[in-house]
């Protein structure tokens, strides 16, 4: 079990999913009239059968939630028809998630909620399963070959659920050596390469779009938190506020740098450039490792299977480089461990100029949400236990992940089971 985020201090407490099979009478009723409300995505009785048969497969106690072991264990199903309706058949894909996320606004819409992005991979054997490549897999920490999706969750004081996902594709799988696996995993003509921040900002973009569920907070790791186009994104949105992970390189200055105009000549032209006036800015890691302790703040970010988990904070009002001359003005929000040999973390955030410390404790703490959305759809309801190889059995296959485990948080919100105090967000 992830360590829970729920302090006293927090803004809310996060709630976490503590719902049991002795809680939960008529199973399969109560899933047949969730699926009842996905009636007219789907164009004919075969595939809406194979979607609840599939996701009955998803809850149920078998070991491995692919299709064929899924479809040998579900009453009525069949192998073909399930691997068909996965892979091939025509979804309504957008019809489906906004459905989906009207029900999530119902159950744990919050004007307070949170964004959270992150990555989570997938190890798979071969090279032929859309975007499959040896790349970096957080899953297990280390380079292999995986399929990586990213992945948008929302957390609020009622409860956490995945709101959205992309596969990422590899640049290489857009060049002409891999145009028939291109074909072969049905890619859309006109689809492009994204990086992880680009594919983030698609999903941000689309959930503020959408407007149909509320949200004050963004919060992403070092992937998205270094990207510009990221954090533009996110400044665009009326009165939402971010906290994203930021590599200790990131240059700064601690106060507005002056500066100057320098004339220089280049082929046989007159040219000027602006330059800071004396003061070269500094790594955030060159400034808090000279920072006096008086400046940090010991904090309890979430309680652990061995106590309480704690850090030392600081924060500080900083000018960001950009291109060496001075950018935006933000918070930056330094974490480190308590031992000998400390471990900083790095953030920044565009909160008001009156933000508090303990606001930032709970946003640096609240990615446990999503880790936690993985952890329960990896190991519960076969996440990760996939064989499709083409890009629509990859979208499809991440939905019914999606809506399974939202399922199971609305029978806890249904039932009342230990639904979380209300606190009052201090920005």
């Amino acid at each position: 079990m992830l360590p829970e985020c729920r302090c006293e201090t927090d803004p809310y407490p996060i709630p976490k999913f503590d719902v049991e099979k002795k809680d939960i009478t008529n199973f399969i009723h109560e899933l047949k009239g969730f699926h009842e409300q996905f009636h007219d995505c789907f164009s004919r009785q075969e595939p809406r059968n194979n979607f609840f048969q599939y996701m009955v497969g998803q809850l149920s106690p078998v070991e491995r939630k692919s299709i064929e072991p899924i479809a040998l264990s579900v009453k009525d199903a069949k192998v073909r028809a399930m691997q068909f309706f996965v892979s091939d058949v025509s979804w309504k894909d957008k019809e489906i998630m906004t459905i989906y996320r009207s029900m999530v606004n119902e159950d744990m819409g919050d004007p307070d909620g949170a964004l959270i992005f992150d990555e989570s991979g997938f190890v798979k054997k071969g090279n032929y399963s859309a975007g499959v490549a040896r790349q970096y897999c957080g899953t297990i920490g280390k380079v292999e070959n995986c399929q990586v999706g990213v992945f948008a969750a929302y957390a609020s004081r009622h409860g956490y659920s995945l709101l959205g996902s992309r596969l990422f594709v590899p640049e290489k799988w857009f060049t002409d050596e891999y145009a028939e696996r291109r074909e072969k995993c049905r890619f859309p003509e006109d689809f492009k390469f994204k990086t992880k921040p680009q594919l983030a900002i698609e999903l941000l973009e689309e959930i503020a779009k959408d407007a149909q569920i509320p949200f004050r907070f963004v919060v992403a790791d070092t992937t998205y938190g270094n990207s510009p186009h990221f954090i533009d994104a996110v400044d665009a949105l009326p009165g939402v506020t971010y906290l994203v992970a930021v590599p200790d390189s990131t240059l700064c200055w601690l106060k507005q740098p002056l500066v100057m105009k320098k004339e220089y000549h280049f082929k046989g032209e007159t040219r000027s450039k602006l330059l800071p006036k004396k003061e070269e800015p500094a790594s955030l890691e060159t400034f808090a490792k000279n920072l006096n302790s008086f400046f940090w703040y010991r904090r309890k970010v979430s309680e652990g299977a061995k106590g309480p988990i704690e850090y030392e904070f600081t924060k500080r009002r900083v000018v960001l480089s950009k291109g060496g001359l001075p950018g935006k003005e933000v918070w930056l929000i330094i974490r480190r461990t308590l031992d000998e040999s400390s471990v900083y973390s790095y953030f920044i955030s565009n909160a008001g100029r009156s933000a508090r410390l303990k606001l930032f404790v709970w946003l640096s703490g609240i990615r446990w949400a999503i880790e936690q959305c993985f952890e329960e759809t990896k190991t519960e309801l076969g996440m990760d236990h996939y064989e499709v190889r083409k890009l629509p059995g990859w979208v499809h296959h991440m939905t019914t992940c999606m809506l399974a485990h939202f399922f199971l948080w609305h029978i806890k919100l249904r039932l009342g089971k230990k639904s979380a105090s209300h606190y009052s967000v201090a920005a």
